[in-house]
């Protein structure tokens, strides 16, 4: 019996859990970027050959390789630095660079450091991954 507070087995789950939900909400930016589903307004009309297209492509496909936990460590590390970009393009644009609440880029922060911890701790216990023996 380990003499920590908490043990290996419960970490790589909690990570795993963390991957899990993290990548379900990514996902659905999106199918409502690139599907509709849910609906968001201000996604009516886009055309995929746009940034905000292109942005769709890599949250929808981003989003079912790491809600499986398939190359997990690489597609997170991606996605940090694709939501790192969005950060400073659509919400440090607007002003407030060190004050995310004044610029709605909380979200964008968030998305970037989970992600990188993703990719620096691997997919945990339950994805693809850990099933192929190459998780952490």
């Amino acid at each position: 019996m380990s003499s920590t507070l908490i043990s290996a087995t419960t970490t790589t789950r909690a990570l795993s859990l963390l991957r899990i939900v993290t990548a379900f909400l990514f996902l659905q930016h999106g199918t409502a970027k690139l599907f509709g589903s849910p609906h968001v307004a201000m996604f009516d009309g886009l055309q995929l050959a746009s940034l905000m297209g292109v942005a769709g492509v890599l949250e929808l496909v981003g989003g079912a390789l790491l809600l499986v936990g398939l190359f997990s460590r690489p597609v997170a590390f991606v996605l940090s630095g694709f939501m790192a970009a969005a950060y400073f393009m659509a919400h440090a644009s607007q002003g407030h660079v060190f004050v995310p609440i004044l610029n709605q880029g909380e979200l964008a922060i968030m998305f970037c450091f989970v992600f990188l911890f993703i990719a620096a701790a691997g997919g945990g216990a339950w994805s693809a991954d850990a099933a192929r023996g190459k998780a952490a």
